[in-house]
């Protein structure tokens, strides 16, 4: 496969998902900023699980957005609203300048069968009196990454980097052999795909999305919008472990969670409730990071925070360390397996970012590359077979509170990898990869992020009895 940075991994977006919202997103800019013809009108046609979850997860809306050329990773999530409405209204878009017919509900075409490039296809055209004058397809295979038919990336077309890293197996010879961890070898390939000064800047933005996201997330409440009239939780706990510590912005916030007590089930709860925040605020459409996915962005930020603020740290030096090694392990289930729920279930989700935070974790804590992909594995191991099945195509019910599980199961793994011998472990973190791609193909695509399973199936019946 072609070389992947980290920074593919870790992407700042709206929420809600990074398959059926910053997927579709990036294919809409990509589509409008490619427009050379004279068009009048384009029509978008989804397919898979972007058609039965399209509207839970604002494929629409994303479509909606990118057309108009709005960026995800800048525009401000209050104007997403706003222009929906102006555009409802107008019946009208702006398409790289051409203002266009355009009735959302007519030209957002949701339909019922798969398309065999992948389960989440998206096909633009654009017409020009009413004739066909170019069309493009696309797969939004996870994680924010596009592929575009026609177009193959080659190894020849890619970086070619001082340690290429396919399997676990290769990081684990490249630490031995230089006796450092996996962080100092991913800074290294980092410095082939840009400048050191560019690193620190990318890094330090993932870092204050990290914040701001667990922040917001913490000080608002509210109902979630889609319908389920889900209640955000995130800062009534907040501020029932918080207590009587004051504060009025993110540093004074800090200050004050440091102030609260530390025992076990508080920082527990502190630890569900950083991952909870954030992901109130994907459902929210607002800006988060995709860690490896939107559905699954609160995992590492939660993880982050217990260890800055609980653990023996060396503040922003660690928390690049620890992205650097998280970004590296979501790399390798790229390449290995997947990171789409509608191709591998939550597994490819939630199981990814747990097994990314665990390794992360064991290095910043002291432990070898070894342990770090022991963590890993331990990780992913215990989350092998997950079923993505949100209801109402919503990325609420059970997506928020998965977080916060894969949060704790992260560090959990990370603890009892730095309490084992790595060499006696019985599974690898190759091994774990493997399996979970087969269990990927192995699973019914009804738990595959369409909502035809599971728990989407059976809110109705239990809806009436609560």
């Amino acid at each position: 496969m072609p070389a992947i940075s980290i920074f593919d991994i870790f992407k700042i977006g709206i929420g809600p998902s990074s398959s059926h919202t910053l997927g579709p997103w990036i294919a809409a800019n990509d589509f409008a900023g490619h427009l050379e013809t004279e068009f009048d009108g384009v029509k978008v046609h989804l397919f898979g699980s972007l058609s039965k979850t399209g509207k839970g997860h604002a494929t629409d809306t994303a479509i909606i957005m990118g057309l108009q050329g709005f960026n995800p990773k800048t525009i401000d999530p209050e104007l997403i609203p706003i222009n929906l409405h102006e555009v409802s209204n107008s019946t009208t878009l702006n398409v790289k300048g051409n203002i266009i017919s355009f009735y959302p509900g007519m030209d957002i075409i949701f339909r019922d069968e798969t398309h065999e490039m992948h389960p989440n296809t998206l096909i633009f055209k654009a017409f020009y009196k009413g004739k066909l004058v170019t069309e493009q397809t696309y797969a939004s295979v996870g994680g924010g990454f596009i592929e575009k038919e026609g177009e193959h990336s080659t190894e020849s077309d890619s970086v070619k980097l001082p340690y290429p890293i396919e399997k676990g197996v290769d990081i684990i010879n490249y630490t031995d052999k230089n006796q450092c961890n996996i962080s100092d070898i991913v800074h290294q390939n980092e410095l082939y795909f840009q400048t050191e000064t560019d690193i620190v800047v990318k890094l330090d933005r993932l870092l204050e999305t990290f914040k701001d996201s667990i922040y917001r997330g913490c000080t608002t409440d509210g109902i979630l919008p889609g319908g389920l009239n889900v209640k955000r939780r995130a800062k009534s706990i907040c501020e029932n472990l918080i207590g009587h510590n004051d504060y009025s912005d993110f540093e004074s916030w800090i200050d004050a969670v440091r102030n609260t007590e530390k025992d076990f089930s508080r920082i527990n709860r502190w630890i569900s409730c950083f991952a909870l925040a954030v992901n109130e605020e994907n459902a929210s459409l607002g800006r988060i990071v995709t860690s490896p996915t939107n559905g699954a962005s609160g995992v590492i930020p939660a993880v982050l925070m217990y260890y800055l603020l609980f653990c023996d740290n060396n503040g922003m030096k660690d928390c690049r360390q620890f992205l650097y090694t998280a970004g590296e392990v979501g790399c390798l289930f790229k390449k290995g397996a997947t990171i789409s729920a509608a191709v591998g279930g939550c597994q490819a989700e939630i199981g990814v970012s747990s097994a990314m935070a665990a390794a992360a974790l064991t290095e910043v804590m002291g432990g070898s590359a070894r342990q770090a992909l022991m963590a890993a594995e331990i990780a992913m191991e215990h989350h092998l077979g997950l079923t993505c099945d949100p209801i109402g195509g919503l990325v609420q019910i059970p997506c928020i509170e998965r977080n916060a599980m894969g949060a704790i199961k992260a560090i959990t793994a990370s603890n009892l990898a730095l309490s084992s011998d790595p060499d006696h472990a019985k599974v690898h973190i190759d091994t774990v990869i493997q399996t979970m791609w087969m269990t990927a193909k192995d699973m019914n695509t009804k738990y595959k992020e369409t909502s035809e399973g599971g728990l989407a199936i059976h809110l109705p019946v239990i809806l009436p009895n609560c």
